[in-house]
């Protein structure tokens, strides 16, 4: 039984930039599929996809290289299972002065933190990307 399936994605993702793989596999989930999606309209991957498998489902995720460098150069986890975090829309943190963005589970579904403030929502800081 896996605890926390964020975490779990975040350590693959990282796992394959560090052995600087293209391709990396995830079982699937909803949540899942919506950081990928943000992860993809912010360009820190190439491409995802969602395969049926008559079980869970895997999301495949290509990953960006830009001149032998990934585009993502840290992942955080911000809440976990032991303590979550939640903030409201005027607290939501900027990450590395701009540069990377937090990843929000609202009451509007999953937002990066730039949509969560246009929109004017707070909720569960999952995530930081840089």
């Amino acid at each position: 039984m896996m605890t926390d399936p964020i975490a779990d994605m975040l350590t693959r993702i990282r796992n394959a930039i560090m052995a600087r793989k293209k391709r990396v596999s995830i079982p699937a989930s909803k949540l899942k599929l919506a950081i990928a999606r943000i992860l993809f309209e912010e360009g820190y991957i190439a491409n995802y996809e969602y395969i049926e498998d008559n079980k869970q489902g895997i999301i495949n995720i290509t990953l960006k290289w830009v001149d032998g460098e990934s585009a993502i150069s840290g992942l955080e986890r911000v809440s976990k299972p032991g303590r979550r975090v939640y903030v409201g829309w005027r607290e939501i943190p900027v990450v590395k002065s701009g540069f990377g963005i937090a990843i929000l589970s609202t009451s509007r579904g999953v937002l990066s933190d730039r949509e969560a403030k246009r929109k004017k929502v707070g909720g569960e800081l999952l995530c930081k990307i840089w």
